[in-house]
């Protein structure tokens, strides 16, 4: 519009290159001035990052493994930003070749693809150790949620809900109540992908639970925040996600087997939500 205004006008007799560059500078701020600006999106407190263990099917339960578990993570934007990046970076760098390496609990464990270098006897205890070290020292807010499935379905029948639907139920309930102590409202949340159709399937019923409420947190109380929920996989290499699910399978293990001894545990159990009479370790029923 400036550019249309000056051409239009200007006169190269009646004006010095001097002023007419001058003038040009003017219209054009002002033109800058009056066209309407986006303001940038206010950023959270805090963020938040789902991984699960176990399959949530009530159709094929594993006997060795009836357990479905939800973990939520939770950190300060500050920390994630200023710990949890850097520190989990550098690890990563202390032994492979870049930072893209995904810690995925069961790939460590079995010792597959990038940490085959576990094998080693002599690698394998340090790697763990610092690994440890590390999740014990980055501060971060942990919600648990586990359904034992048998028990479960032997309990609720053909009326027994989705273990992730329930799943996500408590733990919703339980983030409610974090966000509420906080005084915070807009809440980002990031789940691993499992799959599209999944994905849309979660989305839905995550998007149901915050329209209708739950037994415990109504739907007027979930419409006051503001939790958008993403799906992103492991191609993403996102370290939130990768610290919920070094979290989950400790505490799964725990809850088949409380008797052994498990460091990985007992460093989770320390970050689990403890307040106000409100705890972030659920096990069903």
């Amino acid at each position: 519009m400036a550019a249309f205004f000056l051409q239009k006008f200007r006169n190269p007799a009646a004006i010095s290159e001097a002023n007419w560059h001058a003038a040009s500078k003017i219209i054009n701020s002002t033109v800058n001035e009056n066209r309407p600006t986006t303001p940038a999106p206010a950023k959270s407190r805090f963020l938040a990052f789902f991984d699960e263990c176990g399959d949530h099917s009530l159709e094929k339960i594993d006997r060795d493994f009836p357990l479905f578990v939800l973990a939520l993570v939770l950190v300060k934007r500050s920390v994630y930003q200023n710990q949890v990046l850097t520190e989990f970076n550098k690890f990563k760098l202390r032994y492979f070749n870049h930072e893209g390496i995904n810690l995925h609990s069961r790939d460590i464990r079995l010792a597959t693809g990038p940490f085959s270098l576990l094998l080693n006897p002599t690698v394998r205890p340090q790697f763990m150790a610092e690994l440890s070290d590390i999740m014990d020292q980055v501060p971060f807010t942990l919600f648990i949620s586990a359904i034992q499935k048998q028990a479960h379905l032997e309990q609720r029948g053909g009326d027994a809900a989705n273990p992730y639907d329930l799943a996500l139920e408590f733990t919703m309930e339980g983030l409610f109540h974090f966000l509420n102590a906080q005084g915070e409202k807009h809440l980002p949340i990031v789940a691993d992908a499992r799959g599209k159709r999944e994905d849309n399937m979660l989305g839905q019923v995550f998007s149901r639970m915050m329209a209708q409420g739950t037994a415990n947190v109504s739907a007027e109380q979930f419409k006051q925040l503001d939790c958008p929920l993403s799906f992103l996989s492991k191609k993403n290499n996102i370290l939130g996600v990768q610290l919920a699910d070094l979290c989950a399978h400790p505490c799964a293990r725990h809850i088949l087997n409380p008797a052994k001894q498990n460091r990985a545990f007992e460093i989770a159990r320390k970050r689990l939500y403890n307040q106000g009479g409100v705890s972030g370790w659920k096990v069903f029923p």
